[in-house]
């Protein structure tokens, strides 16, 4: 029996995915356990919106930018929706490469990840650090935009690096946690990014998801590759 390493490699060789579909059964299963979760995870959102709203307002400074803030996102079948987050950023870091290209090269050849990224600001680094800033995402867990397990959401300029298997990608609803996020995250970059989010296609079932699910309440815990 081929181990997971073995299998990737034949994956990412091949460029092809097999792809597991659910069961209605277990399609079923999913929605449900996404629709627990994610009205167990919006009432942590509210907490940590009511906690985090002084210390927000504190770390403002000269910025200016609100808690929340939305972005585009790939979903099922590639519609495009917005992803919820809170804030981690200065206002209008989208626009700071344009003036730091030296920072937005480094940002760009590791895999759109910069482990000291100065666009953090000074409760960011914290919020990410217990991926607190993901709380939000319930939100569009319960709206059926997102599940609770599953790859995640990618940028649009991302598109490029799944190449072909872009579409096997989008069969699946994407999720606030999956295998990727599981198993090194902000340290695993493209191409092995999308070895791993692919890699969950194939393994779907719901014992694999409460798998997951299991292991990122620890690694949360932990604080464990994220930044």
């Amino acid at each position: 029996m081929q181990t997971e390493e073995q299998y990737l490699s034949i994956l990412k060789s091949k460029n092809l995915v097999p792809f597991k579909a659910f069961s209605k059964s277990e399609r079923l299963v999913k929605r449900s356990i996404d629709l627990i979760g994610g009205t167990f995870g919006l009432m942590l959102f509210c907490i940590a919106f009511l906690l985090l709203f002084i210390p927000y307002h504190l770390d403002k400074g000269k910025d200016d930018g609100p808690m929340l803030y939305r972005q585009k996102r790939y979903g099922n079948e590639g519609h495009i929706f917005y992803i919820w987050k809170f804030r981690t950023m200065i206002n209008g870091a989208e626009h700071y490469f344009d003036k730091h290209l030296d920072i937005g090269k480094v940002y760009h050849e590791n895999g759109n990840k910069l482990e000291h990224d100065p666009r953090l600001t000074k409760i960011g680094g914290f919020i990410r650090h217990y991926s607190i800033d993901e709380l939000p995402q319930f939100i569009n867990v319960l709206h059926g935009e997102m599940s609770l397990v599953g790859p995640r959401p990618i940028l649009l300029f991302e598109d490029v690096e799944y190449g072909n298997r872009l579409p096997y990608l989008l069969m699946c609803k994407p999720g606030i946690t999956g295998y990727w996020t599981t198993h090194g995250r902000s340290k695993v970059l493209f191409p092995e990014r999308a070895d791993l989010e692919l890699f969950y296609i194939q393994k779907l079932s719901t014992s694999f998801d409460l798998k997951l699910i299991g292991e990122t309440i620890f690694q949360i815990i932990q604080g464990k590759d994220a930044f």
